[in-house]
Order: C-alpha cells, then sequence, then structure tokens
C-alpha cells in the first residue's frame, strides 16, 4: 500500500530480535511488531508487518530449511512464542509454555520444525512445529540471556546465562548438561557458532591458550563456539573438549579522539556473528558502535580489521545489537542494527557500509517539506530527534541527517523558514522552541522563552508589535510564532532569540478591546501572503485577525471542540475565490471549509459572525488530528485522524477521493508531495513515516467505527504494569540513558495522547493501583459509616448475613476497647538523675552525707560537684547553679536519645524560652503549645516561631492550620497564596473575602485561578460562578455552553443575556436553536429564539423551515418525523408564500407596512453565510439553507426589490438542482411558482424597469423552470404512453391518455408553441459556448495530470477535472441510450495525452481561459442548465415521440455538433440523430 516507509526501530537489549532468510527478508522486531524488509545490495525494501503479540518482540529467528523459507518465529514479552508465515504475513501457530519473561530464541538450524527459547527464570523450551509437541528444561537456575542451537547436531544447544557462565545441554536427554563452559565473568550477551563442524587449530599466544593441559586435535568434531561477554572478551571454545581454545580482548577504539576506559563498561553490548563459509572469521561489536572482523589464523593487530574505516560516517554512532548476514548476488551482505536506530548493510568482502535505513524510535508528531530545498522532509519524532530527509535521492532512497543537539525531548512540532534555505524552526514536549540551521553542524539556536507546556505549533508570519516597529532592515522579515499546551502564542525574533519572546494575548486584546478572558489557543495558521492570521482556541471558535494590529475580523463558531488543525488554501491556483478558503479539523470528526474571501476583501467595522461552512467533509470516526491542501490540485484536501486513517476529498464536491489504511496506529501529521501530485506522506503513533499513492488506494471512504475500531483494538500495545522504578536498567544492567527506553519505544504520555500532558497512560494506572482498594473517609462520623454500609448492602442486594457478621465483630471490639488497660508510665524529664536514686542503700546513703557537707561547709567538697557526674542526682538538692549542670547534662542525654520535647521542657523552666524555641524550630518539633508562649520572648520572636512552625506544619499536609498561624502574625495574604498553591481554592477564597476589601485584585486572582482549575476538570458550573465572582460574565457563559447540550446552551445564552453579552446571548441561543432544529422540535428552537429581542429574522427562518420540512413530508421528499411544531406550520391548501407571510404578520408581529424593520431583518438573515449546495450536503442542512433563501424572497417581495426577488428565488430554485435532489426542485418550484411560467412571466414585467442586467437573472431562472417543464413532459408521455407522431406535426397536442389530476402544470397539457417557447429558453447558444469551453479546459486539465503520471504508466487515476453527476441523468428512462460505451472518452483522451506535449496542453488552456474571459460577465454570473444535456433529451424526445418541432431539433443539432465534441456527448447524440 505504501512506496516507501520509515519502519520503527528494532528493539534494544536482546541478543537476537533480527534475522535474515536465504532469500534475502530480513525480519525485526520493533515494539510488538515484527517488520518484515527486503534486502539488495543498492537498497531495503519494506514489505509489510507481522502484528499478534500485545507486548514487546524479544526475539525473532527464520527457519533455515529449504522450502520453508517464509517461516518464521517470534517471541515477546507476553510471554508467548508465535509461528509466522511472511508470504501471508499472519501467525499459523502459538504456545504459551513460558511462565516468565522469553530472553532467548533460535530455529534449529538441523532440525527442520524445533523451535528453541528460553527464559529469564532459566527455563529451556523445545517446541516441534508441525507435531506441536513441547518440552522443558531447567539445566541452571540462571537467568538465560542467549541460546543458539547447534548446526552440526541436532540434540545440542548452547545457553548463555547473566553471571558469566555457557552451558551446553543435550535436549535428547532431558535437557542434561554437556559441557560447563566458564571464563567469562559477566553477562553473556550472545552465541554462534562456527559454520564448520571440525574443530582445525587457530593461532593461539601462549596467553590465549586456556586448555594447558590438553592440545587440540585438528578435526575433531564438535564445533567452535564464538560467545561475547560484557566482560569486554570474545571466546572461541572447542565443544568437543569443552574448553576455551581462544580469547580476543576488543580493541581500545573509541572515536571522537578519546580513548575508551576499561573501567566503563555501561555503554557496552557485545554480539557476535560468525558468518557461513567463512570457519576462521568472526564478527563483533565493539565500543560505541564500532565492528570488528576477527581473523582467528593471525596474531596482534593483524587479528582485526575494523569495519567501514574508510569513513567515520559509515560505522553506527552507538552499541551493536545484532547481527546477522545473507548471500545475495554473489555478495556476502551483514546486517547490523544499533541503539543509533539505524539498519545497516555492509559487504563483507571490502568491510564498507552499502546502505543505511534509518529507523524511528517515538511517535511522528510533525512532517514538513522545506518551501526552498524542494524535496527536504523534516520528522519531528517523539525519541528526541529531527530527521531530515532528501527524498529525492537517486542513488540513496532513504538519505537522511539526523539532529539531536539541544533538543532533550519529544519533537512536537517543526516549520521551515519561508524563504531561508535550511533553516529549520522546531518546538519540544518540554515547551522549548529553537531554530536549526539544517546545512551546518553548529548547534541550534534556543529561544529564551519557554513556554510551560507541549509545544503543538509554530509557523512564520510577518512581524507584529512591537517587533514591527522600526525600519525594514532592524526587524526580521519573518518571526517565528509558537501556540502550546497551556493557551498561549508567543512571538520570537529569530535575529535574536535570547530576548524575551512576546505574548500576542495582549496585542489582540488592546487593538479590540477586549476586557474577556480569551479562550486558551491551540492552533495558528498565517495565510500565505502574510495578511492575515487564523487562531484556533480550546472553545472550538476560530478568530481570523488582520496583521498587523491583529483587528478581529470574524469569528468562526463552527466546531465546538478544541481546534487541533488549521491550513488555508494554497496561493498558487488560477481560481482567486480558493485563495481564502480555510480548512479547519478539531476534536470531532468533522471538517469544515470557510470560504473568508469576503471577510478579507471587505472588512467590517464590527467582526463578523461565521456559523454555516462552505464545505463539511464528514466520514471520519474520530478526531482530526491534522490537514493539507495539494499544492497540485484546487480545493483538494487531506486529513488524518484517530481512526487511523488519511482522507483524500474533492472539497467543492464534498466528495471522498481515497482513504489509506497503512498505518496500525493513531494518525498524528499529513503532508502532500510538492513534487508528485500522487504521493502523501503520513506520520503517527506506530513510530513510523509512510509515503503513499493516492491513485492505489482500493478505498475511497474511511472506514466504518465498529470494524476499524477492533482493529486498532487488536494493534494496539497493552504496556505492563510494573512499578515504577527510579532507574531503567537495561539487560546489561547498564543504566539507560536519558529519554531511552530499553525496547525503543517512547511512553504514551505523548503530546496530546495521554491523558494529562507529560503523563503516560501506564502512569496513570500505577498510580491508581497504588491507591487503596478501600475507599478512605475523612471527617464523617459513625452514623455516617453506617448509612453508608446499609446503602451498599441495599444496592447489592445480596444477603444480609455477612453485614450482621460484622456488626457482631464491631461490637466484640468495642467490648474489648472497653477493658481496662494498665496506663504506660510516661518517660522522665530528669532520667539521669532519676537513675541516680536506684542504686544500692550503701550508695544512696553516701549522697546523703556528700549532701550534707555541702549545704553546711557552703563550698565544694573535694570530687564532689553537685549537678555533674556520679553526683549529678545532687542538683535537685542544692543551689540554682547545682540544677543548671544537671539541666544541661540531662539535655545532653535528651539530645543524644532523640527526646526534644524534653529538652524543651527543661529550657522553658529554666526560662531560656529563646533557647528552646530555637531547639523546636531546628529539629521540627514545634507545638502549639510553644508558639502560644513565643509572645513571651517579643513580637519579632514569636514572627519567626510562627513562620518556622507554618513550614513544619506544610511539611505534615496541615496546611489549614498554617494559613490560620500565619493569620495570627497578620500575614493574611501569605495564607491566601499557600491555601492557592496547594489548591485549597474554597478555604482561600473564604479567606480572603473575610479579611480583604472587595476590590482587591488578588480576590479575583483567586476566583479566576480556581475557575481554571475548574474547567479543567469539567465542573463547568462551579467554574461560571467562579468567572461571576470576578466580574467575568463572558468567561462564565462559555464555560456553561463547553457542555454542549441544550440545558447548558439555554443557561449560558440567559446569562449572557442578564451580563449584558448580547452578542455572545445571540450567538449561543442561535447554536442551541440549530441543534434543537436539527433535531426537529420546533417548539422549543423557537422558544429560545423567542427570548432574543433581535433575533426576529433567524426566528422567521426558522418559521419557514419549519413550514417548508412539514410541506415537502406530506409530499414525499422529507422522509424524517418532527419532536414538536406549531399549529401555525400544518399544511393548507393555502399559497405557501401566503401562508407565510400570514404566519410573520399573526404570529410574529411583522407589520408589511414597516419598510425599516423589513430592511433590517433582511439586512441581518444577508448576514448569515449560505454556500453553494453540494451533492453530500445532508438534507436537513439543505432546507435550511432553502428557507433562508424563501425568507430573503418574501422580505424582498414586502419591500418591493423585485432584483433581489428574483435573484433569492434563482437560488432557492436551483440549490436542491446542485444537490442532485431533482425532486427537491420541483417540488420548490411548485411551492413557489405555483402558476408555473405565468408566475415566472410576472417578474419580468416588474424587471424591466431595471434594465437588461436585471433580466439576466430572470432568464436564468426561466430556463431552470423550463428545464424542469422538460423533464416532466417527457416522463409524463412515458407514463401516458403517448403514440408517435410525425416530425413536427403543428397540429399536434401532447397527452391523449389519461391527465395527472395533481394541481402541478403538467407540460404535456400545454400546446407546441408552448413547448416551443420552452426549448428555445434551453437552447442558449451563449451559455452552450460557455458550459463547452469550460468542459475543453477541463479534459486538457486531465490530460496534464496524465501527462504528470505518465511515470506510473500502470496506474489508472481518476481525471481530477471530470465533471460532477449532476443527478438529472438517473431519472432518465434510458441512460444507456445517452451514454457511449464504458471507457471510450477515456482511451480518446489518453491516446491525446500520450501524443501531445506539456508546453502544448498549457497554452491550450490559456487560450481557452482567453475565450471563457470574452464571453459576457451576465452569462458567467448565474447558473444554467447544460445546454447539451437539453439538446439530447430534445432529440430522444423527438426520436420516440415525435413531438418537437423541425427547425428545434436542427438547432439542437447544431448546436451539438459545435459543442458536444466530447466523446460521451458525441456519442450519446450521433445515436440519436441515425
Amino acid at each position: 500500500m505504501h512506496e516507501r516507509l520509515l519502519p520503527a526501530s528494532p528493539n534494544w537489549y536482546c541478543s537476537r530480535c533480527s534475522d535474515v532468510n536465504t532469500k534475502g527478508v530480513l525480519g525485526f522486531g520493533a515494539k510488538n511488531t515484527v517488520y518484515l524488509l527486503k534486502l539488495t545490495a543498492t537498497s531495503p525494501t519494506v514489505l509489510g508487518e507481522l502484528n499478534g503479540h500485545t507486548e514487546r518482540v524479544s526475539g525473532f529467528t527464520f527457519c533455515r530449511h529449504d522450502g520453508h523459507e517464509n517461516i518464521c518465529a517470534s517471541s515477546s514479552d507476553d510471554k508467548t512464542v508465535k509461528i509466522w508465515d511472511i508470504g501471508q504475513k499472519a501467525s499459523l501457530t502459538e504456545h504459551s509454555v513460558h511462565q516468565s519473561t522469553i530472553s532467548a530464541i533460535h530455529w534449529s538450524p538441523v532440525e527442520k520444525g524445533l523451535v528453541v527459547s528460553g527464559d529469564e527464570k532459566g527455563i529451556v523450551v523445545c517446541y516441534w512445529y508441525g507435531r506441536n509437541d513441547t518440552h522443558s528444561f531447567f539445566p541452571e537456575p540462571r537467568t538465560i540471556f542467549c541460546l543458539t542451537c547447534s548446526p552440526h547436531n541436532e540434540n545440542h544447544v548452547a545457553v548463555g546465562y547473566k553471571d558469566g557462565m555457557i552451558v551446553l545441554i543435550d535436549i535428547s536427554k532431558k535437557g542434561e548438561v554437556v559441557h560447563r563452559l566458564r571464563g567469562h565473568e559477566e553477562e553473556i550477551h550472545a552465541l554462534a557458532w562456527c559454520p564448520d563442524a571440525k574443530e582445525e587449530t587457530l593461532y593461539n599466544h601462549p596467553e590465549d591458550i586456556t586448555d594447558s593441559s590438553n592440545g587440540i586435535k585438528d578435526g575433531e568434531i564438535g564445533g567452535y563456539l564464538a560467545s561475547g561477554s560484557r566482560d569486554q572478551t570474545v571466546r572461541i571454545w572447542s565443544t568437543a573438549r569443552g574448553k576455551g581454545v581462544m580469547t580476543l580482548k576488543l580493541p581500545f577504539l573509541k572515536r571522537r579522539g578519546a580513548g575508551a576506559d576499561p573501567g566503563v563498561k555501561e555503554r557496552l553490548w557485545l554480539t557476535v556473528h560468525w558468518p557461513n563459509g567463512r570457519p576462521s572469521q568472526v564478527i563483533s561489536s565493539c565500543f560505541g558502535g564500532e565492528m570488528v572482523a576477527w581473523d582467528l589464523t593471525k596474531s596482534g593487530k593483524q587479528k582485526w580489521t575494523l569495519l567501514g574505516s574508510s569513513s567515520d560516517s559509515q560505522n553506527h554512532s552507538r552499541i551493536v545489537f545484532n547481527l546477522s548476514s545473507v548471500r545475495l548476488d554473489d555478495r556476502e551482505l551483514l546486517i547490523s542494527s544499533s541503539m543509533d536506530r539505524e539498519i545497516k548493510c555492509w559487504d563483507l568482502a571490502s568491510l564498507e557500509c552499502c546502505w543505511t535505513l534509518p529507523t524511528l524510535g517515538g511517535f511522528v508528531y510533525s512532517v514538513s517539506f522545506s518551501p526552498v530545498a524542494i524535496g527536504c522532509l523534516a520528522l519531528g519524532v517523539g525519541d528526541s530527534m529531527i530527521r531530515v530527509w532528501n527524498t529525492l535521492s537517486v542513488q540513496n532512497p532513504y538519505d537522511t541527517r539526523t539532529y539531536w543537539q539541544g533538543i532533550k525531548s519529544k519533537v512536537t512540532a517543526l516549520a521551515w523558514h519561508p524563504v531561508k534555505e535550511g533553516s529549520l524552526a522546531f518546538g519540544t514536549d518540554d515547551g522549548k522552541v529553537g531554530i536549526y540551521e539544517a546545512y551546518s553542524n553548529k548547534p541550534p539556536q534556543i529561544s529564551s522563552t519557554f513556554h510551560r507546556r507541549t509545544v503543538y505549533c509554530l509557523g512564520w508570519g510577518p512581524p507584529i508589535p512591537p517587533l514591527s516597529f522600526g525600519g525594514a532592515g532592524d526587524r526580521p522579515s519573518h518571526s517565528l510564532y509558537s501556540c502550546a499546551g497551556e493557551g498561549t502564542i508567543l512571538q520570537h525574533d529569530p535575529w535574536n532569540l535570547s530576548a524575551e519572546a512576546t505574548n500576542i494575548d495582549k496585542l489582540i486584546r488592546d487593538t479590540n478591546n477586549i476586557k474577556h478572558k480569551l479562550s486558551p489557543h491551540t492552533d495558528l495558521r498565517w495565510k500565505p501572503d502574510g495578511k492575515v492570521v487564523a487562531i484556533g482556541n480550546e472553545d472550538g471558535s476560530i478568530e481570523v485577525y488582520a496583521a498587523p494590529s491583529l483587528k478581529l475580523l470574524c469569528s468562526v463558531q463552527q466546531h465546538h471542540k478544541i481546534i487541533n488543525a488549521l491550513r488555508w488554501h494554497h496561493p498558487h491556483s488560477g481560481r482567486p475565490e480558493l485563495h481564502a478558503l480555510l480548512a479547519s479539523g478539531s476534536s470531532n470528526a468533522i471538517v469544515y471549509v470557510h470560504d473568508l474571501r469576503t471577510v478579507i476583501e471587505n472588512p467590517s467595522e464590527s467582526p463578523v459572525l461565521v456559523t454555516e461552512a462552505f464545505r463539511s467533509l464528514s466520514g471520519h470516526t474520530n478526531k482530526i488530528t491534522n490537514l493539507a491542501w495539494s499544492p497540485h490540485h484546487d480545493a483538494r484536501l487531506v486529513t488524518v485522524c484517530y481512526d487511523g486513517t488519511a482522507q483524500v476529498w474533492d472539497v467543492l464536491n464534498e466528495e471522498p477521493l481515497c482513504n489509506y489504511r497503512g498505518h496500525s496506529g493513531r494518525l498524528l501529521c499529513v503532508q502532500w508531495s510538492p513534487i508528485d501530485p500522487d504521493l502523501v506522506w503520513t506520520g503517527g503513533d506506530d513510530f513510523t513515516v509512510q509515503e503513499w499513492a493516492v491513485s492505489k488506494q482500493e478505498h475511497a471512504r474511511p472506514p466504518k467505527t465498529g470494524r476499524r475500531r477492533v482493529e486498532m483494538e487488536k494493534k494496539k500495545v497493552p504496556q505492563k504494569k510494573t512499578k515504577k522504578k527510579k532507574k531503567v536498567v537495561g539487560k546489561s544492567g547498564a543504566k539507560v540513558e536519558e529519554n531511552e527506553a530499553p525496547m525503543g519505544e517512547e511512553e504514551k504520555g505523548a503530546a496530546g495522547s495521554g491523558p494529562d500532558e507529560g503523563q503516560s497512560d501506564d502512569e496513570a494506572e500505577e498510580e491508581e493501583g497504588e491507591r487503596p482498594s478501600v475507599p478512605i473517609t475523612i471527617g464523617l462520623s459513625k452514623e455516617t459509616n453506617k448509612d453508608t454500609c446499609g446503602a451498599e448492602r441495599t444496592y447489592n442486594g445480596g444477603k444480609s448475613y455477612p453485614a450482621v457478621k460484622k456488626d457482631v465483630k464491631d461490637e466484640k471490639r468495642k467490648e474489648k476497647i472497653e477493658l481496662p488497660v494498665k496506663k504506660r508510665k510516661a518517660r522522665s524529664v530528669l532520667p539521669l538523675s532519676t537513675s541516680m536514686d536506684h542504686r544500692p542503700k550503701e550508695e544512696l546513703q553516701q549522697d546523703c552525707l556528700a549532701l550534707a557537707s555541702v549545704r553546711h561547709t557552703k563550698g565544694e567538697l573535694a570530687g564532689c560537684v553537685p549537678g555533674t557526674g556520679e553526683h549529678i542526682q545532687l542538683g535537685l538538692f542544692t543551689d540554682r547553679e547545682a540544677l543548671w549542670r544537671m539541666f544541661k547534662e540531662e539535655e545532653e542525654s535528651h539530645v543524644e536519645a532523640g527526646h526534644y520535647d524534653s529538652v524543651t521542657y527543661l529550657r522553658l523552666w529554666k526560662g531560656d524560652l529563646i533557647g528552646a524555641l530555637h531547639l523546636a524550630t531546628e529539629k521540627g518539633e514545634l507545638t502549639d503549645h510553644l508558639v502560644s508562649l513565643a509572645p513571651m520572648a517579643g513580637y519579632q520572636v514569636w514572627a519567626r516561631t510562627v513562620e518556622s512552625y507554618v513550614k513544619q506544619l506544610c511539611m505534615q499536609e496541615q496546611f489549614l492550620k498554617a494559613a490560620s498561624h500565619l493569620v495570627s502574625v497578620h500575614k493574611l495574604y501569605e495564607a491566601v497564596a499557600l491555601l492557592k498553591a496547594h489548591q485549597l481554592y474554597r478555604e482561600a477564597i473564604a479567606l480572603a473575602k473575610a479579611r480583604l476589601q472587595d476590590e482587591d485584585p488578588v480576590l479575583k486572582d483567586l476566583y479566576m485561578s480556581w475557575a481554571a482549575v475548574l474547567e479543567r476538570d469539567g465542573h463547568y458550573a462551579t467554574a461560571a460562578k467562579c468567572y461571576l465572582a470576578a466580574d467575568a460574565s463572558f468567561d462564565a457563559a462559555k464555560v456553561i455552553a463547553k457542555k454542549g447540550d441544550v440545558m447548558s446552551l439555554v443557561t449560558a445564552a440567559s446569562l449572557a443575556k442578564i451580563a449584558g453579552e448580547s452578542d455572545l446571548s445571540h450567538s449561543l441561543s442561535l447554536r442551541c436553536a440549530k441543534d434543537l432544529m436539527l433535531s426537529q422540535d420546533w417548539l422549543a428552537a423557537q422558544d429560545i429564539l423567542s427570548k432574543q429581542n433581535t433575533l426576529l429574522g433567524h426566528r422567521l427562518q426558522f418559521c419557514v423551515s419549519e413550514m417548508l420540512t412539514r410541506r415537502l413530508a406530506r409530499t414525499g421528499v422529507v422522509s424524517w418525523s418532527h419532536a414538536s411544531a406549531h399549529a401555525w406550520s400544518e399544511p393548507t391548501e393555502e399559497d405557501f408564500l401566503g401562508a407565510v407571510s400570514r404566519v410573520w404578520e399573526n404570529t410574529f408581529g411583522l407589520t408589511p407596512t414597516d419598510l425599516d424593520e423589513i430592511r433590517a431583518l433582511r439586512h441581518q438573515l444577508k448576514a448569515i453565510e449560505n454556500p453553494p449546495a453540494t451533492h453530500s450536503v445532508p438534507m436537513k442542512q439543505l432546507l435550511s439553507h432553502l428557507a433562508l433563501d424563501v425568507a430573503l424572497y418574501v422580505l424582498g417581495h414586502l419591500l418591493g426589490d423585485w432584483a433581489s426577488v428574483v435573484e433569492d428565488l434563482l437560488r432557492a430554485v436551483t440549490r436542491g438542482f446542485q444537490a442532485g435532489h431533482f425532486a427537491l426542485m420541483m417540488e420548490m418550484c411548485q411551492l413557489l411558482l405555483p402558476q408555473g411560467m405565468d408566475s415566472v412571466a410576472a417578474y419580468r414585467q416588474k424587471l424591466l424597469q431595471g434594465g437588461d442586467e436585471s433580466l439576466v437573472v430572470y432568464r436564468s431562472l426561466e430556463a431552470f423552470i423550463c428545464y424542469q417543464f422538460m423533464y416532466k413532459d417527457w416522463w409524463g408521455r412515458v407514463r401516458c404512453s403517448v403514440p408517435p407522431v410525425e416530425d413536427g406535426d403543428p397540429n399536434h397536442e401532447g397527452g391523449t391518455g389519461s391527465q395527472s389530476k395533481d394541481k402541478d402544470v403538467d407540460a404535456t397539457q400545454l400546446g407546441v408553441s408552448q413547448l416551443e417557447g420552452i426549448w428555445k429558453v434551453l437552447l442558449s447558444e451563449p451559455h452552450a459556448n460557455l458550459q463547452a469551453t469550460r468542459r475543453v479546459i477541463e479534459d486538457i486539465q486531465s490530460r496534464v495530470s496524465r501527462l504528470v503520471q505518465q511515470h506510473r504508466p500502470q496506474e489508472s487515476q481518476p481525471s481530477p477535472g471530470a465533471p460532477p453527476h449532476t443527478g438529472t441523468c438517473d431519472l432518465t428512462p434510458e441512460p444507456s441510450s445517452l451514454e457511449g460505451p464504458a471507457g471510450l472518452e477515456s482511451m480518446q483522451r489518453s491516446s491525446v495525452a500520450d501524443s501531445e506535449a506539456f508546453p502544448a496542453l498549457v497554452v491550450q488552456v490559456t487560450e481557452h481561459q482567453k475565450k471563457i474571459a470574452a464571453i459576457p460577465d451576465h452569462v458567467k454570473k448565474y447558473p444554467f442548465p447544460d445546454v447539451t444535456e437539453c439538446c439530447i433529451v430534445l432529440l430522444y424526445m423527438n426520436k420516440h415521440f415525435g413531438v418537437i418541432p423541425h427547425h428545434v431539433c436542427v438547432e439542437a443539432t447544431s448546436l451539438l455538433r459545435r459543442y458536444g465534441t466530447t466523446g460521451t456527448l458525441h456519442e450519446a447524440w450521433q445515436k440519436l440523430t441515425l
């Protein structure tokens, strides 16, 4: 399905995650998928994927036997081993014998059906594919890192373990250990068997000979085994003797001028490969991505040769994980995969790199083609790297450069400078904005202003104030604009990124005098001419501003969910009316296209509100993520969506053209090739970028929701719910570098892809898993808990005895609690002196003597100091100084024991309050009691103590108590800030409201901050209250309307009306009324509008829509039923227009004589966008547009503005024709022109006063009335089976059969003279000339497209300029008679296209465009029926019924000869003239 594809990166730290079969097909595991590549010596081609595993693929291996090259096996962390057929890309069988993570797998090269796998617990499983038999062995209780089956003995398997042990087992003897090969000190990364079974003598240094006691006999059977270990050695083992014969130490080849440190082993993965046919050569990886070829027959430095030594750029830049080889076209090719996310192919003869395939290690968030260096495609990827792909390279189809310096986060947005070559702006997940110069080796420039959240959008545009101030040479020609997840747009100076970026919201507010809060911005897009910028918002609105002052021109209120993508139509179209098309995609599944030409070219003084789309593209089933206009076509758009598909649309016809389904995940970005009009590039969360051809897709529309959702769920990767670890460690035990995952895939916390920004789905689930499963109730009384239990028992509806048992247990527990418990003695404050009282009696008596001596001698005795040492207890009985000494020693003892409260008591007792407070503060042992004592030491001490206590309480998460203490020292603002910082908004507002002035800005800030949090969490009603309290009524109404249901919209509209926000109130009322109209609830819709006095014009439109719908329901054109309706809309026999006027006057109070009011109403309705109809417009929306036309028609009739009346009438009549609904067109003619041609003729007299210009509209209207009469005449004759008569009989009156009893004016009842007048109106030569010229231009454009596609001769691409099917031919009795053989016209065009050159076709287009320019404007301005179609119908009727006068037939034939020259028309009318 794709042309080229960059796949996901091979998984890391796997011993065998890639393999190649004998036919040159490489398979490798990436995430939970196996990718297949077809290899040649010049380039690879991606063949497809094998999908089925639910977790990371840990191993992959091909079957090596003839006839079974397409059979392969894979292992996964989901503990399954699957067998695949790569031809069918389907799983043949699987087994899940392993109970632990599988770490190694290999398909036996000797036993055709044997697949051997090992897991981290040491279990080896042998699975015989074909007989579905398994055997498990447990040779060693160690973690298996790798294993390989012997190519010489079908029963021997070598197993490498994490601790450096290698074991050779015999599976025919229940896994009996044949040899234990000891020598490596750390984990075994890879094992490889020598392709030759004989063990020839290898070159050995004396120190390399491991087996000094026994030599190796030449030609001994067993086979050498090579092993690579993290201990930086490659060892060669003799499996015949079970001994090591050679040790190869890795050479230190660290590039970039630095030698490798032998002590640093973290970044080493030593894989080995023994190529077939080369028994003396082993390939191994080395430090930092180098690879070494070892010649086992040589010594010293001659023993190894570096691969890719001719150029440093050939080598991998990081460690290599897997090696495999294959012989193709007499060349031995080696395939390597590395941590640098590249797959390389090497020629083993020259040891040089043949080609490099870059792979991707993250979501592809952005793709962007350079407007200067055509064909350079930049990729922004979630692996913290930017790739620039030269897609036009002939020698290397995957010529890619990688940029990583200065990024360090997921690259989520890219934008090339529009005129400066190589200048690429990028935005990242961590809010960084920078500019890379792609053609230099310098690191990027980084803006000094960071966004707080993910950068979603970047754009280059003209400078706006303040950057636009100054002369032309003092400022850059383009500024860089960035939009991020916090909802702000910053303008960066590319000449000085170190300067502070400016937020454009300030300029928007100042220019447009906006007082309310602006909705967070989500996307911006400058029009290519730089005159206006479109900004998408979180609430679904789109605002268009004029540069440089950013004056608001219009607000598009079409989407009601977050805007994800905006795109202006390209400016190099030959049709200027398309230049102002703005396509938008949001989180709902519909893409809207708005025509803003009038708004931009003729801006009004006040902003215009746009509520109707020019085109609506529906078909996707999930949110739209990106879109792009084709630079090669007019109004052709490609959109990508979370449904996993890309859709190409013909916008003008609202038709889906093709649907691409090659991705296995959600799509995030899209770009149309600037070179090839048939190629599109898409990227998604499946870690791939894919190039695909529009003409090769088999599907035209997006898939149905159910089927695609099932497919997506099957391909989705459920992550393991493991416990979070501080370090991510690979199998080698090395810490993985920052921003790298062991399997080479990023977390799902991508930009806009996780539950919260920067948090993955798995992290959210882990956090939930760590929470206790039992709900925690805080602050609930026992009665509340009992009620809750009772309610739960009633809800469960089960038996009540478990609850009874629980109550009994509770009673027993209470009884136990009531039992008397012996109180624990409190800890002594003076433990040292107290302990001295528990000595023997003799010592206590000696203390008495010593105390008596001290007190009576009035001095200290020798060796006796009361209060210290052995006499510490005497300090309590002598003077104060002795007591202080005793206190000091007691304090020291308490500090050592950690009893700081006791120290505090002692200091308080001796009056050292400051010391007590200092100690308690230092140790975090402050209490309420201590704080209450602090004022005794002075105000400053008290304030410092309170501040310290507040910090202590915050550490203990007692925020309310901390705030209360701050209030006690009059730090009110700090208390409020503390509560706000910890999300206690309600309490913060209560405190601020109680103590601060009402006009204090802190109070408003609290309300606004809390409202933002509530709004984000979906609590819209409470958020609205906050906005109202902050005098932000506009924001309050907007947030209530966010939910989008009728009740919310009604409330929001009423709130906006009360607050004086009339424009917002009108907008919300209209939105609600439209939703009710679509559900056919007419009563509620009118009730909503009636609350707004200024929406009378819209009420009149809804009135017409209701009456029209009920009229059409009676005739069968409308099939649905209404939910509610007014009595005045009941269809009656009264004329429709008369009924409308009566209802307007009687029900809505419209006075026909009040011309000023009528003009105001007409002006109000004229402001509503009423786009032309297309075939795909829904019927309800079509009727709404029709009602607007009819309402304008009636208002114009009341004003007597007959030119406008006929224009509105023409739009109402032709709208059904443009939508391909002929029956609707006929009914509208009957309702609006009940007297047929007489009704039309009545307007002619009134238009004569306006001159010829006014009659142009009349002629177009007359033509469409005649057009529908022509078909009614034809069908009437078919029904009545009118017998044929001679051609041109003037006395012939049509219709001898039964006449229709309907009140419709049946054309068969008209005379020939009247019919002749109808036909003359239709056979207009000026219109035939215009229509034929347009058909020729479309035909030439299709030939030009075929010339462009000549390099794809096998493709069959539909003509982009083919005229749309009008829908009228479907109603003809014999359509086959009106059309030539299928494919005739296309064959003619193809043959002409092959014979003409491109310049000649361009000249022809120019000449025909000049012809169209020469045609009078009044012919081109208004629609007209297809003249050649009318001519063919007339000739058909003449042939079968003979009712056409001869001269009319001659005129029709003449017109066909001149203007019906295209293949299909020519064939059709020639059949009728034979």
